[in-house]
């Protein structure tokens, strides 16, 4: 277009803009399926079992997620952990726990940087391929789902999860449960949410606290569990409502 309309330039450059804005807010939407793949309920398959999925990022975290895990025991509801791969080394025992208890630990990024969304390929790359060895070493089980921090991402985190057999995982409903401390509001937001193929958000890592110094999720957990099991919905990992899809 410069070539053959050098006197048009600004249309050039306006086009570019828009391009680029638009490339730009489809990263900034965390369930947008415009980039690539993206799960935001559970296959058809686990919608007809009644099969949903609780998940729960940013931990492994030393004092809430063995409370989590007693708090799933009682209800003998599996979930699936998105772990980053620093805290796992930190705490490599718990994400060992996780796997015996029948949970699944997931790659949520080595280092969960804020300024995840702008990497390119080789920092996506490097990312993935850290958490993916650092999971898979500690629990002897290779991650297959991924979820970006803060679920931002551009164009170049496809290629990447394409190329490590990762399936990009957001989410049906949240609570922001990092940042609002009343338990209420997070069960009443996560409970309004719950149905067939519903995949639930919550957090170990960096949770909220309540007026009484309780992590909103383990305020909030059991009434939602309560509430999942009223309407007779099964608990289970990403991984299973994915193998049971491909029977």
């Amino acid at each position: 277009m410069l070539i053959a309309y050098p006197d048009r330039w600004h249309w050039v450059v306006g086009v570019l803009i828009a391009n680029h804005l638009i490339i730009m807010l489809l990263g900034l939407w965390p369930r947008s399926h415009w980039l690539g793949e993206n799960w935001t309920t559970l296959p058809a398959a686990a919608i007809a079992r009644n099969e949903i999925a609780f998940t729960i990022d940013d931990g492994p975290d030393p004092v809430v997620t063995p409370q989590v895990l007693d708090i799933l025991d009682q209800y003998q509801a599996k979930a699936t952990f998105f772990c980053i791969g620093d805290r796992a080394l930190k705490y490599p025992d718990i994400c060992r726990e996780i796997v015996h208890r029948g949970h699944a630990i997931e790659n949520h990024s080595q280092r969960h940087w804020h300024t995840f969304s702008l990497l390119g390929l080789a920092g996506f790359k490097r990312e993935l391929e850290a958490a993916q060895n650092t999971l898979s070493t500690i629990t002897g089980q290779t991650p297959r789902f991924f979820r970006a921090p803060a679920g931002l991402r551009n164009p170049f985190l496809e290629p990447v999860l394409a190329k490590l057999g990762l399936r990009l995982v957001s989410w049906s409903v949240r609570a922001f449960d990092t940042r609002v401390g009343n338990a209420d509001k997070v069960k009443n937001k996560l409970i309004s949410g719950l149905k067939p193929g519903a995949i639930l958000l919550l957090h170990d890592g960096n949770a909220a606290r309540t007026s009484d110094n309780v992590p909103v999720l383990l305020a909030a957990l059991p009434t939602v569990l309560d509430a999942a099991v009223a309407l007779k919905l099964k608990f289970v990992t990403l991984s299973q409502a994915d193998d049971d899809s491909a029977l």
